[in-house]
């Protein structure tokens, strides 16, 4: 019953914050540490160990992929069921979801064990960053099936009403990898192979708190073989919706890939500085991805539930309040750009001077993450599944590819600086023209029905 469930009764700005500020503080602090991460490695081994990275980031990418895919495809099934009152099914995609992600969690640690060689090379490795990449992912492969579930496995830890607890599941990760990161790579000298070793122990941490979630009953959803389904049907609706998170995760893949070949054209100081702006603006872009994950599960029940006036409430509060969240981040991070670049290169000045650059220019489009953000997670959660994968891919894909191509090889390096906040404006064109166009094709809220 909607009236009866907080996810369809409570107030917006009062259920919202309740969803969101947890996944805020998980993504917060996990770009943080990877901040952390990328001062300790450059500090440690050098800028040829955040270039190694870098370089290896493809595989998180790929990792996140898979997770937010079966993760948010089974949350948004899971919700949009418990909201049209078919709780046998939900308990049924969850039991499929997770059974499913952990064999595709497994499959990709493997490949990434044994064919790091000739892929890291794909990735974009200069001879000079392939031995710290090789030693770097061949310890962190180990930890990618980890990683891997635990990150899609929280997205329906959140979606069973319990935001708290998936956040402690990722918290307690990235606080150990922050301690840990120093005690390896400075105590015990390990250089990049501490990095990887922190990592990896960090991971198994977070993967035995949020099993502990399923196993010992802290919710309600219980880890059942019985609620493994054998119909396709119930596959297809997740992958169906968990797909747009997979396109976007693959493409920034792609697009990590295309950044690296053509700011190595500028040596590899220029594909240094590069990965720390990405991570960066990924960690000041944490916020409205934080208010994605709280409003996902909101979304879905109240679509689910036939209460579309608040869907679209929930959708322009996220909106407004990001957009002004992030306008003053930007107004603040942008005349200290230089001084956030030097923590990771200190005694690099051309590292910090194609880095500052390039942070300053993405800083100026960051208010327009909110809309982007929201025209990607919103079709998603209710299940328009080609428009939710359109705006997914518009970013790092459909718009950044091409222009970083062609503005490269027209006015140089500072086409590579320039190309991710020209594509973040016309991103944001097209998702606002997304939004409102499903918006119009909305039935009359089912709530004015039983009002009659």
């Amino acid at each position: 019953n909607s009236s009866q469930n907080p996810l369809g009764s409570l107030p917006i700005n009062t259920l919202l914050p309740k969803f969101a500020i947890p996944s805020i503080v998980a993504y917060l602090v996990t770009s943080l540490y990877n901040i952390v991460d990328q001062i300790f490695i450059g500090q440690g081994v050098g800028y040829l160990g955040n270039a190694a990275t870098n370089v290896a980031f493809p595989f998180t990418t790929v990792s996140t992929a898979i997770a937010l895919m079966m993760g948010i495809g089974t949350a948004a099934n899971f919700n949009l069921n418990l909201g049209a009152g078919n709780e046998e099914r939900a308990r049924r995609v969850a039991g499929t979801g997770l059974s499913c992600l952990a064999l595709f969690s497994l499959t990709l640690g493997l490949i990434a064990l044994f064919f790091r060689g000739p892929l890291l090379n794909l990735f974009g490795a200069t001879p000079e960053v392939l031995p710290y990449a090789m030693i770097y992912t061949g310890i962190t492969a180990f930890g990618l099936p980890m990683v891997t579930f635990t990150t899609g496995a929280s997205s329906l830890v959140r979606a069973d009403g319990s935001p708290t607890y998936s956040m402690l599941c990722t918290l307690s990760g990235a606080v150990l990898n922050t301690i840990l990161d120093p005690v390896f790579i400075f105590g015990l000298n390990m250089g990049i192979g501490g990095a990887g070793a922190a990592t990896l122990l960090s991971q198994c941490v977070s993967l035995a708190i949020l099993a502990s979630f399923f196993f010992r009953g802290m919710g309600s959803l219980r880890v059942r073989v019985r609620d493994i389904s054998r119909k396709p049907g119930v596959y297809a609706t997740i992958f169906k919706q968990g797909m747009p998170s997979f396109f976007r995760q693959g493409v920034v893949g792609v697009s990590t890939m295309a950044l690296n070949f053509n700011a190595r054209l500028y040596g590899d100081a220029a594909v240094a500085a590069m990965s720390i702006v990405s991570k960066v603006f990924v960690t000041v872009q944490s916020v409205v991805i934080g208010f994605g994950q709280g409003f996902q599960p909101v979304c879905s029940y109240c679509f689910g539930a036939g209460l579309y006036d608040r869907v679209k409430k929930a959708c322009w509060f996220c909106i407004r309040v990001s957009t002004i969240i992030l306008l003053v981040l930007s107004v603040i991070s942008f005349p200290a750009a230089r001084s956030i670049i030097t923590l990771f290169r200190r005694n690099d000045p051309t590292v910090i001077e194609i880095g500052t650059l390039a942070l300053r220019l993405q800083l100026i489009t960051l208010p327009l993450q909110g809309a982007v953000i929201m025209g990607n997670m919103m079709p998603q959660s209710i299940g328009y599944g080609f428009r939710a994968t359109l705006v997914s891919t518009a970013r790092q894909g459909i718009f950044l590819i091409p222009l970083l191509t062609i503005m490269t090889y027209t006015i140089g390096l500072l086409g590579i600086q320039c190309a991710q906040p020209l594509a973040d404006i016309a991103t944001f064109i097209l998702s606002l023209f997304v939004i409102r166009g499903i918006f119009k094709e909305f039935p009359e809220d089912a709530s004015s029905f039983a009002a009659q």
